[in-house]
């Protein structure tokens, strides 16, 4: 199964897009897995909110197969500990061609792609920036991996 992450805007503090791609290395030992970012959009200063959603929302379903299994990172969402994660994704893994996780701008996800997406998780019913999230999920899913094979980097 191939992972991929599509993000809406490039990670702008260098730390976290440090941390970032030393994750991504990290699980590609395990399994595909790629980011995808699709450009902040340009002049949004006379677009409301909906409006920027539904351009990010026509972005976003660019970027997907009608056979993608979509999950939508949302305050919303399904909360899972860690090992639940593990044991969801290797469900997955069984079931999916291709998962694709979304995080959205700063306003969240068009109904377009609520309306495409199979499923919605949230990491926390904390709010983090849409920045730090990236570097929380892919430690995630990195820590999932290690949890499927065993091995000593999470502890009960």
């Amino acid at each position: 199964m191939k992972t991929e992450l599509i993000l809406i805007g490039k990670t702008q503090d260098r730390h976290l897009d440090a941390g970032i791609s030393d994750y991504t290395e990290r699980i590609g030992h395990y399994m595909p897995f790629g980011i995808t970012v699709i450009p902040e959009l340009k002049n949004t200063r006379n677009l409301s909110e909906e409006q920027q959603k539904e351009k990010e929302g026509e972005l976003i379903l660019k970027h997907l197969a009608p056979s993608d299994t979509v999950v939508l990172l949302d305050e919303h969402g399904t909360e899972f500990r860690s090992v639940d994660f593990a044991v969801w994704i290797q469900k997955k893994q069984n079931s999916c061609k291709r998962l694709v996780f979304v995080v959205g701008g700063p306003y969240g996800f068009s109904p377009s792609v609520y309306a495409r997406a199979n499923e919605k998780i949230s990491l926390s019913k904390m709010t983090f920036s849409h920045q730090l999230i990236r570097l929380i999920f892919t430690e995630q899913i990195y820590r999932a991996c290690t949890i499927i094979k065993g091995e000593p980097y999470h502890h009960e």
